[in-house]
């Protein structure tokens, strides 16, 4: 059993496994070589040999214990027939919702759409540097995909006050992106996927109407991937209360921001923890990568813990640093 399995399904507290968010992409030098080639970044994720081969660099560079595919939550709107573009130094810019349009998608149809995001999946689980190493598959939240799809944008700024008003919009949307992502995770899993993770970026934006829109639709997805028979880690970026969700959500492992103190974590959640570190802690330098990393190794030596960032790693992160934080994991004692 790989190490990143055996932490989240055996408790195993005898090494920590480390895997990080977005290490496939933007700080490495010859993901930049093949994106100054292909400008447009939706293209890109659906070449499956291309997503492949990036999905598999960090692999090669540090040996990382997974490989998370190189796609975006935002193929599940997509798939669903919205307008996406990534525009350089403003991020995702979403078209107009037309419900009519995509009551009508049907599973045949979406599948075929971005096909070529399982295609990668089942390329890339096979290739021999997987030997031993989890393929992590990836979905949005239901709450964070709702967000994007009516904010049309990142909401950087917060939702504006109309977010709310449409409430038919909102709860059939809301139907809708929960059996599409039900779809996505099955046709990851079955192409190779071992491990599920659910990302709810902006579940920090929410102060109420948390088990209305966050609890209950990410429960849903938890029950239906846990009968899919694939270990699934929560990532609700931002919450208040890690505890509360653990205890109503029940994902096998979850994945903690760097906002939230390590040892009340600790104290209150006896699922396997991941993550926490601040990705800028990998800007400054060895010293003081190595007295933080070992502050999370430390306080979590006794509870399954995989090693990871409580964000995505930072585009100006530099490679020796990258280095010095996997030799500072794989050699804590």
């Amino acid at each position: 059993m790989s190490p990143l399995t055996n932490c989240i399904k055996n408790k195993d507290t005898k090494s920590n496994p480390i895997w990080l968010m977005r290490q496939a992409g933007r700080y490495l030098p010859e993901f930049r070589e093949i994106r100054k080639e292909n400008q447009d970044f939706i293209r890109l994720c659906l070449n499956s040999d291309l997503a492949s081969e990036i999905t598999l660099q960090p692999i090669k560079r540090f040996g990382f214990d997974g490989a998370v595919i190189f796609s975006d939550i935002l193929m599940l709107p997509y798939g669903l027939g919205q307008k996406v573009e990534f525009e350089k130094n403003f991020g995702p810019k979403l078209g107009d919702i037309d419900l009519e349009r995509i009551k009508n998608v049907d599973e045949v149809s979406f599948t075929e759409k971005i096909y070529k995001v399982y295609k990668a999946i089942e390329k890339t689980s096979k290739d021999p540097l997987m030997s031993n190493r989890d393929m992590i598959g990836f979905v949005g939240a239901p709450w964070t995909i709702l967000v994007y799809m009516i904010n049309k944008s990142s909401p950087k700024k917060g939702l504006s006050s109309e977010f709310f008003k449409d409430d038919f919009l909102i709860n059939r949307l809301l139907g809708i992106i929960e059996k599409f992502l039900k779809l996505h995770i099955k046709n990851q899993v079955e192409a190779g996927a071992q491990v599920i993770q659910i990302f709810d970026s902006w579940a920090g934006l929410l102060e109420d109407k948390i088990p209305e829109y966050i609890y209950i639709p990410t429960l849903n997805i938890v029950d239906y991937v846990k009968k899919l028979g694939v270990p699934i880690i929560c990532f609700p970026r931002g919450i208040k209360d890690y505890k509360n969700f653990c205890e109503i959500v029940k994902p096998d492992a979850v994945n903690i921001d760097y906002n939230v103190d390590p040892k009340k974590i600790l104290n209150e959640i006896k699922i396997p923890i991941q993550g926490g570190l601040d990705p800028k802690i990998l800007l400054t330098d060895q010293k003081t990568l190595k007295i933080e990393v070992e502050k999370y190794l430390g306080i979590f030596k006794d509870h399954p813990y995989i090693f990871n960032l409580g964000h995505g790693i930072l585009p100006e992160t530099k490679i020796e640093m990258v280095e010095e934080l996997i030799k500072i994991v794989r050699n804590f004692k």
